[in-house]
């Protein structure tokens, strides 16, 4: 059998109470050499505190789940490394499992493994959930927010960039450079982030008072192979001089299909990602992109949970970085 606390204090000459309280790590409440007599008794012992247990008891977990789309993007990783941090300070434990790439099956799998268990609460990373499931969410009356999504239609927490404004300063910022026969590369129009983020882009051309040919727009699911293929649909003779790509992922495949059909960037074509991430550095040239701030979104999903209070819906901030893939249209 398992060792218990009560093995531990009797082994040990102590009291069950002095027991929980030194492997709770509460000092102040023991003496250094009881603590030592304790710890010694547990290791002998091979004493696992059963954390299920104890959260049973308490009613209070000390997990914060994670939920992931499993798009082949990478805007995750910055928003994991806040949660993570975030959830630190506040001496909570993360998972994360992920949700498909709108498979609702996969989004029923992941929440149900999440349900099933003893969750402070759950974080959502551009997760669409259908209607069926984020039922099943809101039934579990497990604290939840989304990131890095929003939505129009229903009235749930969430925390993310403004993609109208998304779409609209990315165009803003390649007409301010002259460019007028602007491309955007793998968007996904089908949910409301990538409708958004169009919506944006097709408001600034508008104002510039210019026409958008029906090519210009090409779809995806902001990976890198929805990047390659758009450009390799608009081929070495598009008449593009810039191009937006949806996500960092899609502008690096934008930039190597580029490259392939014998275009120079930024010489003959500028490249402007949307996301800013690590990887628009890791590549030459690096690429100018409309930076969000995924880092803040995890720090604050957290924040809202530990504390929840009205029902959140914030936005975070959005800003140029230009680094070596934009060039003036002469």
């Amino acid at each position: 059998m398992a060792a218990t606390i009560k093995d531990i204090a009797k082994l040990a000459g102590v009291s069950p109470g002095t027991v929980s309280r030194v492997l709770a790590n509460k000092t102040g409440f023991f003496s250094e050499p009881t603590g030592e007599k304790v710890r010694a008794a547990a290791a002998e012992l091979g004493y696992q505190k059963n954390t299920a247990a104890a959260e049973l008891v308490t009613q209070q977990s000390n997990v914060v789940a994670a939920i992931v789309n499993s798009t082949k993007t990478n805007f995750a990783s910055p928003i994991i490394e806040g949660i993570q941090a975030e959830a630190h300070r506040h001496d909570l434990n993360v998972i994360i499992l992920y949700a498909g790439d709108d498979d609702s099956e996969q989004q029923r799998r992941a929440l149900t493994t999440v349900i099933e268990r003893p969750v402070r609460s759950i974080l959502l990373l551009s997760v669409d959930l259908a209607a069926e499931n984020l039922a099943l969410l809101q039934n579990s009356r497990i604290p939840f927010c989304f990131l890095s999504i929003s939505f129009d239609e229903i009235q749930v927490p969430y925390i993310t960039s403004d993609d109208w404004q998304v779409g609209y300063q990315a165009t803003q910022t390649l007409l301010k450079l002259g460019h007028q026969n602007i491309g955007l590369a793998g968007v996904d129009s089908d949910f409301h982030t990538g409708r958004q983020r169009v919506a944006g882009y097709r408001q600034a051309m508008q104002e510039a008072g210019i026409t958008i040919q029906p090519k210009w727009i090409q779809l995806g699911n902001y990976s890198y192979d929805a990047g390659q293929t758009a450009m390799q649909a608009y081929g070495a003779d598009s008449g593009l001089t810039a191009i937006i790509g949806g996500s960092d992922m899609a502008a690096v495949g934008v930039l190597n299909a580029a490259r392939n059909l014998g275009y120079r960037v930024p010489t003959d074509l500028s490249i402007l990602a949307i996301d800013g991430t690590e990887i628009c550095e890791l590549v030459q040239p690096a690429l100018s992109s409309i930076s969000q701030n995924f880092y803040e979104m995890g720090v604050a999903g957290v924040q809202q949970l530990c504390a929840p209070g009205e029902l959140p819906q914030k936005i975070t901030p959005i800003k140029l970085v230009e680094r070596d893939s934009l060039q003036r249209n002469s």
